[in-house]
């Protein structure tokens, strides 16, 4: 990823976490994924993976991305579902095209530890 540190507000990024993880949940095509998780340490994860994806500081604590996704065997369309769900829920919450523009980029190079091929 880019060294650069893209700026976004943390509280509209926590939003947008939010709103991101409740569209997934409601997303048939993804929403299996989460039975059985604790939403409540979801929340802090997920966030903390956006503002490390932004280029902040890296925070997150969870499992490796690889180990965690790879009982689901997911595709690239459960993939582009769920970082389209992610870009919009940040753009709702109020962050710029120009950084959703950046963080798509930043995302890109994870597909591979989170796609089953």
């Amino acid at each position: 990823m880019s060294e650069t540190v893209v700026t976004a507000d943390a509280d509209s990024v926590s939003r947008g976490v939010a709103l991101f993880l409740s569209r997934m949940l409601e997303d048939p095509l993804v929403s299996w994924t989460f039975e059985g998780v604790d939403r409540e340490r979801l929340q802090p994860h997920a966030f903390a993976f956006v503002i490390a994806a932004l280029g902040g500081p890296d925070l997150y604590m969870g499992r490796d991305l690889r180990v965690v996704h790879q009982r689901f065997k997911l595709t690239n369309k459960h993939y582009d579902a769920a970082v389209e769900h992610l870009v919009r829920a940040l753009r709702d919450a109020g962050i710029s095209d120009g950084v959703l523009a950046e963080l798509a980029i930043r995302l890109e190079p994870l597909r591979g530890q989170i796609v089953s091929n």
